[in-house]
């Protein structure tokens, strides 16, 4: 029981964290994408004439995606979000996954398990650590604790057990889904974005050339070019936020199953040997 409060505070605190770093990285991404965005996309040295209102130099994406208009430094902090996430979501994950092989792991348990050794399983656990030892640990615990109980039967010892595994679940494996949902919402909206800023790109870029009276080619593929930055920018973000989730959730269910199965192994071994 006293590992099963030591998880839940550690699972508590990995939780608080989480949530304090998406309220931290989402604003700050937010102002670091204004500044980039005004004084180094912005910076007069990247225009003719040293005027950024004018034309970038060719060949100068920096200028280029400054003229990508107010939409750019909230794709930039898009794209900034989705790093920070992806960093803290590697070292959380990576923590919780425990020194070597999950699955490694699990068959050394099994094998503990079917030469009724768990105090060596319970040995196991503690050099592995991490979110799917814990769980099992606790299962473990209470495995040993059934044991001796000679009050209860042995259908009820089973589901005792069970029970144990899955509340220990309950508090580990939510915290490694924090944040995830930052990503989702990236890999949708950032796209939107850059086709929204694509669209106010084409309206000023044709709006310049009616004003002008006459077809200006240059004017036009400088227009399209720079609109087409937002997009650019939007597609990349959506992309690495897609990939990103994809590996995070597949790692999180391999843990998971990892759990289901040893947790299986403990109830069915303790069925038959009890």
């Amino acid at each position: 029981m006293s590992n099963q409060k030591a998880s839940a505070a550690k699972d508590a605190s990995s939780s608080k964290f989480s949530s304090m770093f998406a309220a931290v990285a989402i604003p700050l991404a937010l102002v670091i994408g204004l500044l980039v965005f005004k004084f180094i996309l912005g910076d007069p040295s990247h225009f003719e004439n040293g005027d950024p209102k004018g034309h970038p130099h060719p060949g100068d994406y920096l200028g280029m995606m400054y003229k990508g208009g107010p939409l750019v430094p909230i794709l930039m902090a898009n794209f900034i979000i989705v790093l920070s996430v992806i960093i803290e979501r590697l070292i959380t994950i990576g923590a919780a996954s425990g020194k070597g092989s999950i699955q490694n792991f699990v068959r050394r348990i099994k094998v503990n398990l079917d030469n009724n050794s768990i105090d060596q399983a319970i040995a196991d656990c503690d050099k592995q650590k991490g979110s799917v030892a814990n769980v099992i640990r606790e299962g473990l615990t209470k495995y040993k604790e059934m044991a001796s109980n000679t009050q209860m039967d042995k259908e009820q010892k089973v589901l005792a057990i069970q029970k144990e595994i899955e509340e220990s679940t309950s508090l580990e494996l939510p915290v490694l889904e924090k944040n995830l949902v930052i990503l989702a919402t990236i890999s949708s909206v950032a796209t939107l974005l850059g086709l929204l800023g694509t669209v106010f790109g084409m309206i000023r870029a044709f709006s310049a050339i009616a004003t002008a009276g006459a077809p200006d080619a240059v004017a036009l593929s400088t227009g399209i070019s720079e609109a087409l930055i937002n997009t650019a920018l939007g597609i990349g973000t959506s992309a690495l936020a897609i990939i990103s989730y994809n590996y995070f959730t597949t790692r999180i269910d391999g843990m998971t199953y990892g759990i289901d199965e040893a947790g299986f192994s403990i109830a069915q071994t303790f069925a038959a040997k009890h």
